[in-house]
């Protein structure tokens, strides 16, 4: 495995670990969504809100975990046995690396439309973290992918 998706990896487990604490926090107590993220609209923030911010973030933290714990998951194929083209193997690549990746983009989309678009939060520290930590979280993966595209590419040539 390449040194870069080691450091991938420790990332995910770091941002799972983060998130894993936000959830805590979110069901602990609703006041730190309003404090941290919703400040613009403080009073739109309630208990069930919370807590369903708290089950998107808990969803969010385990699939990024078990993407670092098996970073290059892979859906099985039955159409494809042992001599899968290259394009097919580039195809069916990693899935749940995806669906991580679609994590980071739809944190991204969330935070952005409740700055711009719904203005319940303002460009504070607690909104300013997550969209870098979904920024850089983006880039990381989308670099990442092509490492998994050429380990997958090398695999496939020492099969045929």
């Amino acid at each position: 495995m390449s040194r870069f998706l080691n450091v991938l990896r420790s990332w995910l487990v770091m941002v799972s670990v983060i998130a894993a604490g936000n959830t805590l926090q979110s069901f602990r107590d609703h006041g730190f969504l309003s404090e941290k993220l919703y400040t613009a609209s403080p009073g739109l923030v309630n208990g069930l809100q919370a807590r369903t911010f708290g089950v998107w973030t808990l969803l969010s933290s385990v699939i990024r975990c078990l993407c670092a714990i098996d970073i290059r998951n892979r859906t099985p194929d039955n159409a494809c046995e042992f001599q899968c083209t290259i394009e097919h193997a580039i195809l069916h690549l990693t899935s749940l690396y995806h669906i991580t990746l679609f994590t980071f983009f739809l944190a991204l989309a969330h935070f952005l439309s409740e700055v711009f678009v719904y203005h319940t939060a303002a460009l504070t520290i607690g909104v300013m973290a997550p969209l870098m930590v979904a920024s850089f979280s983006i880039l990381g993966m989308l670099i990442g992918l092509q490492y998994l595209e050429v380990e997958a590419l090398s695999q496939n040539k020492k099969k045929n």
